[in-house]
């Protein structure tokens, strides 16, 4: 590919590598976004902490990572709003919750769930022992309650017919009441309340939007349910990161993906990590 820049016109050595450079960064961004093609990936995102067992410890790694998505989010652009905290009995959180607001925020941060796992020299120990604590984060979109229903004209199946009283006898003799198929679903609405045909469909509509409704409600739910379910314990062999501070390193234990300054990840630079788990899942579809 680079021989291919050197072939076009007279650049210097100098602009053919910028431009190479430049078009494996592009092409690199469009892989990474490609990643990014759930429904739910666009959306916000509630970010929880949660310290495991180990005491002040674990309340003060809690603290150090709710810095760091704060850190994160502010670097990328996005809004957050603490929703929720808890704080320790001598330092650090137990427990806190963040609202992180703006585009493919939970796709970018759903790679976060899990145990992050803390080794450092404690500067809670007197004698200066080297200590591990454990914190789970959890994340999880941010869906709005407020559910917008639009309906293609094109997958409804409509049909007339004669409303009918009770007995069998026909409210009117022209075909007012209406059926109406959601293809999509399978869903069968009837409305036959109305003496215009008019009126019937638009109560039929609505009737049918609001069954549409209960069953994204439910999925919703499900979804919610599977993602509780895939949880995990603060301990022990349920960790996804380590962050070594006396060692200098910081590993993703899924990807691989292993970096030599700690510092500069728990302010907040954490991109490179979020990319690789999202690539990993990628690579593991195809």
């Amino acid at each position: 590919m680079l021989e291919e820049f050197r072939k076009e016109g007279e650049s210097t050595e100098e602009e053919v590598e910028e431009a190479y450079q430049q078009a494996v960064t592009q092409l690199a961004d469009l892989e990474f976004r490609s990643t990014l093609n759930r429904p739910e990936d666009e959306l916000g995102c509630i970010l929880e902490i949660n310290s495991g067992a180990g005491g002040t410890e674990s309340d003060d790694w809690s603290s150090m990572l709710y810095r760091m998505y704060l850190m994160w989010a502010e670097k990328n652009g996005y809004k957050v709003s603490e929703l929720n905290s808890v704080e320790g009995s001598v330092a650090g959180i137990k427990s806190a919750e963040l609202e992180i607001k703006g585009e493919f925020a939970y796709g970018m941060l759903k790679g976060e769930n899990g145990v992050h796992r803390l080794v450092r020299v404690s500067p809670f120990n007197a004698q200066g022992k080297r200590m591990t604590s454990f914190s789970s984060v959890f994340v999880h979109p941010l869906v709005d309650d407020s559910i917008e229903i639009a309906i293609n004209p094109a997958d409804l199946e409509w049909d007339t017919f004669r409303a009918s009283g009770a007995g069998g006898q026909h409210v009117n003799k022209t075909e007012s009441a209406v059926r109406v198929r959601h293809l999509p679903s399978g869903l069968v609405v009837e409305c036959q309340k109305e003496r215009s045909q008019h009126m019937n469909k638009d109560h039929a509509l609505t009737m049918l939007k609001s069954r549409l409704y209960k069953l994204e409600m439910e999925k919703q739910a499900s979804e919610r349910e599977k993602v509780e379910a895939g949880k995990m314990k603060n301990e022990w062999g349920s960790q996804i990161r380590s962050y070594v501070l006396d060692d200098r390193w910081v590993k993703d234990l899924r990807t691989g993906h292993k970096v030599h300054n700690p510092d500069k990840v728990l302010d907040g630079d954490l991109n490179d990590f979020l990319k690789a788990f999202l690539m990993l899942g990628s690579v593991e579809k195809n």
